[in-house]
């Protein structure tokens, strides 16, 4: 099977729908199907990469660690013609979605939407950001995903919202998988060494984009209490993005102490010594469609602690890999650390093995099969000609542009009236 997936994110950007695409399209490859991936440049991309099209794009949108792409090239119609796609997957709603909408409709073939992200937890990045802003992304991601042949949920959680919000199309869950021998073995001890934390240390770790969507001052607030009250505690936060100022502010006086470690993002290929380094992996975010570093972690046999949310409820099992936090305060997710670091070895290898069972549901081997049922069940379907539906979406779409102008000017205009009376 030929398959072309079209991504606004991708390598070297380090973000859970980039590791999708890449997951996906690394084990259909395995499989022997073809796979070419249509991305975004990014700074730091590979020279020469294969079955990859790269599309000019403005970097680093709004202060984002985003980008925006630019109208497609003819090299990218070349490219297919040659390539005979027999599916189209699309991985955005938006940009390079539309593209995805265009070369499917075109090329009369089936295309497949996976809905990574809840995109209304993103509108800090858009200028004129509001509720108004969030009602529209919502109503954009449900109006692209009815233009589709069929839906991917990475979870339950979504597909249920997905449902709840008005989208008719076959919904699938279809969550990314993970590599579990990859992520199985590591050397944990080497990345102690190189940040200087002492083996009987007890390491809170958590692995991800420092973005404010991911809920960061709250863990933030946890770990320095933690820390604060349990002197044999380190913690280690991996990845970059705007909060990592904030984070550093906050959690300052423990870096002099030499218990707060931020070393960056780390190298794919050293994931599993960072993962188990970890006593135990921490996470906050609400915002989540599936918590992809969740399943990783899960398969180094590292236990979570994790909020109760979407997309995390059915990877963290309370009492079986870790806890799983109604209570969305710090102090009980403080409690629910302390309490984990106090449990007696027996108990706490038991949670490690509730881990690696826990992922071993989510392999690679599994997701894959699962979408590839579906592709194959799609390409035996006949064509469906959505050419009236995606004509009054798109009319549908500068109706909301015009209304998007319209919250952006207020929004300015507001900010202009705040500031001129802070000023006074």
């Amino acid at each position: 099977m030929n398959i072309v997936m079209l991504t606004n994110t991708f390598s070297p950007h380090v973000g859970g729908v980039a590791r999708s695409v890449t997951a996906f399209a690394a084990e259909y490859r395995r499989r022997g199907h073809r796979v070419i991936v249509v991305a975004p440049e990014f700074p730091g991309m590979p020279s020469k990469e294969t079955d990859v099209v790269r599309i000019p794009a403005i970097q680093q949108f709004n202060g984002s660690d985003f980008s925006v792409v630019l109208p497609v090239s003819g090299l990218l119609t070349a490219t297919l013609d040659g390539f005979r796609p027999d599916l189209v997957h699309s991985h955005h709603p938006y940009l390079l979605g539309m593209t995805a909408v265009r070369i499917a409709r075109y090329r009369r073939l089936p295309l497949v939407f996976t809905h990574h992200t809840l995109y209304e937890q993103y509108t800090h990045y858009v200028p004129g950001s509001s509720p108004a802003m969030a009602r529209f992304v919502i109503e954009l991601a449900t109006r692209y995903a009815n233009l589709t042949d069929q839906v991917f949920a990475p979870s339950q959680s979504v597909a249920t919202l997905l449902r709840g919000r008005g989208v008719r199309r076959p919904i699938a869950v279809v969550p990314t998988g993970v590599d579990l021998a990859w992520f199985g073995r590591g050397d944990g001890r080497r990345v102690r060494a190189e940040l200087g934390i002492a083996d009987d240390a007890f390491l809170v770790g958590y692995v991800g984009r420092l973005a404010p969507e991911k809920n960061l001052g709250f863990l933030a607030e946890v770990l320095a209490r933690l820390l604060t009250a349990e002197p044999r505690v380190h913690a280690l936060i991996a990845g970059k993005g705007p909060e990592e100022n904030a984070i550093r502010q906050r959690l300052g006086e423990f870096a002099a102490q030499g218990r707060l470690h931020m070393p960056g993002v780390y190298d794919y290929s050293r994931l599993p010594d960072l993962y188990h380094a970890l006593d135990v992996f921490a996470f906050s975010s609400l915002s989540e469609t599936q918590g992809m570093v969740l399943t990783e972690a899960l398969a180094a046999g590292v236990p979570a602690v994790a909020l109760d949310a979407s997309g995390v409820r059915e990877v963290v099992r309370d009492g079986h890999n870790g806890r799983l936090l109604h209570e969305r305060a710090p102090e009980a997710f403080v409690a629910a650390l302390r309490a984990l670091m106090a449990l007696p070895l027996a108990e706490r290898r038991r949670l490690q093995l509730g881990a690696r069972q826990t992922a071993a549901e989510f392999s690679s081997e599994i997701t894959a099969q699962r979408a590839l049922e579906h592709y194959a069940a799609l390409r035996r379907q006949a064509y469906v000609d959505r050419t009236p539906e995606i004509e009054q979406w798109e009319r549908t779409l500068d109706l909301i542009k015009a209304e998007w102008e319209i919250v952006k000017g207020v929004a300015g205009a507001a900010g202009a009236a705040f500031g001129s009376e802070s000023a006074m």
